[in-house]
């Protein structure tokens, strides 16, 4: 399915927002055994805004989800890496 260009900005912008926030989240819990540099999380953080931009599709949006299935950790974030989860998890994002 793809994203209407009406709305390609508004869904762009929310799964931008989030998965930075998620991002920015694991980069403060990191652990003695993960050593994560400033550097580290700006790459991170730029490689994930050109993934986000590139998101045409629902399908692109499931697999951008799905490379970034260790920022989806708590039990309400299981499904999402469906189809059909992603589209609710669109959905919740912009509402």
């Amino acid at each position: 399915m793809r994203i209407s260009i009406t709305n390609k900005q508004a869904i762009h912008d929310a799964l931008i927002t989030d998965l930075q926030r998620r991002l920015y989240k694991q980069y403060n819990a990191r652990t003695n055994e993960f050593i994560v540099t400033d550097e580290d999380y700006d790459t991170q953080n730029t490689i994930l805004v050109d993934w986000v931009l590139k998101c045409d599709t629902l399908n692109d949006v499931n697999e951008l989800v799905l490379g970034y299935t260790d920022l989806f950790d708590d039990y309400d974030s299981i499904n999402v890496f469906t189809l059909e989860g992603t589209m609710n998890y669109m959905f919740k994002l912009l509402r």
